[in-house]
């Protein structure tokens, strides 16, 4: 299965790729759709560039999509235009799949720039995590904020923990394997699991992680867990250890939804916590089950590295 793709709708609307050539009178209302900037082997991305601002209307421009060549023109482009890009709402940083770029290669930066550049954002998706950083102190106004990376950077996961966001009402973060990058403790995430300074948070997934069952630990006690609705700890190296810590910390029948897919729990495992969530009305995702990996002669392959503890591997790491 893969988890890395093209989005095909984004902020509420479907995403449209800018074409290389075309005119204005040819283009939907520029606030109907999520334009995406995707260029191609014989497009010039500078030319590229100036062809969409200079044919949308970016002060009606809602959401943007920045794929394969438009993700690496430098962040000041957009900055520079964010007196134009005054209703902008939403935006995807690094929207490439493998076969464009792996996700642990795709370079992302320091966000803060951008953030403040643009206080009406709600909606922020970035994918991969090599350069990543976000050292801001605050956003007043952004709801949705999703990082997807094989190894996203430890400090950068602190500084996302630490942040003041008091409108956020969702957050993903696939935290992925030190391997590439990663490396995020629980001890980092503290901030964020004490629930002090996102009080709107309702979903959270702390996801890709080889720690997993740590994380499961960590959110069976957690003070945010009361207030969320949703909350997944999928693909990652969940365990009957981690299933474990689940069952005997805080209630969770009051969540509309546990992901817990892409796992490593054992059909004992996987009929207690069904059982105990699902009557309450809980929909547990428990999709994805895998078993570690040995090798021919009954060894953990990998040594507990390349394929996590004991066998055990994430789902999105190079």
């Amino acid at each position: 299965m893969s988890y890395v793709h093209h989005v095909e709708h984004f902020h509420g609307l479907p995403v449209l790729t800018v074409p290389p050539y075309t005119r204005a009178t040819e283009l939907p209302d520029a606030a109907s759709v999520a334009w995406c900037l995707r260029t191609g082997p014989y497009t010039s991305d500078e030319d590229y560039w100036d062809r969409f601002t200079s044919t949308v209307e970016l002060e009606k421009v809602r959401a943007l999509v920045l794929g394969h060549g438009a993700h690496y023109m430098p962040d000041q482009l957009l900055i520079d235009l964010s007196s134009r890009l005054v209703g902008l709402e939403a935006l995807f940083l690094g929207d490439l799949e493998d076969e464009e770029e792996m996700i642990s290669s795709i370079g992302q930066s320091d966000l803060a720039p951008l953030l403040e550049a643009f206080p009406g954002l709600r909606e922020l998706a970035v994918r991969g995590g090599d350069g990543l950083d976000f050292p801001v102190t605050g956003h007043a106004g952004l709801r949705v904020l999703r990082v997807e990376s094989g190894g996203l950077p430890p400090e950068a996961a602190a500084h996302i923990a630490a942040a003041d966001l008091p409108s956020l009402e969702r957050l993903e973060l696939w935290l992925g394997d030190d391997e590439y990058g990663g490396g995020t403790t629980v001890e980092q995430l503290a901030p964020l699991l004490a629930g002090e300074r996102k009080p709107a948070l309702r979903h959270l997934g702390l996801q890709n992680s080889p720690i997993q069952d740590e994380l499961a630990a960590a959110t069976a006690s957690a003070p945010v867990v009361p207030r969320l609705t949703s909350l997944s700890l999928s693909m990652g190296t969940l365990s009957d250890e981690g299933g474990e810590a689940l069952l005997h910390g805080q209630p969770l029948t009051h969540l509309k939804e546990l992901d817990l897919s892409h796992h490593f729990l054992s059909h004992a495992m996987m009929l207690r916590i069904w059982t105990a969530l699902e009557p309450a009305g809980v929909r547990v995702n428990l999709c994805g089950r895998n078993e570690a990996d040995e090798d021919e002669w009954g060894e953990w392959a990998g040594a507990g590295e390349e394929f996590g503890n004991g066998g055990r591997y994430i789902a999105v790491a190079e």
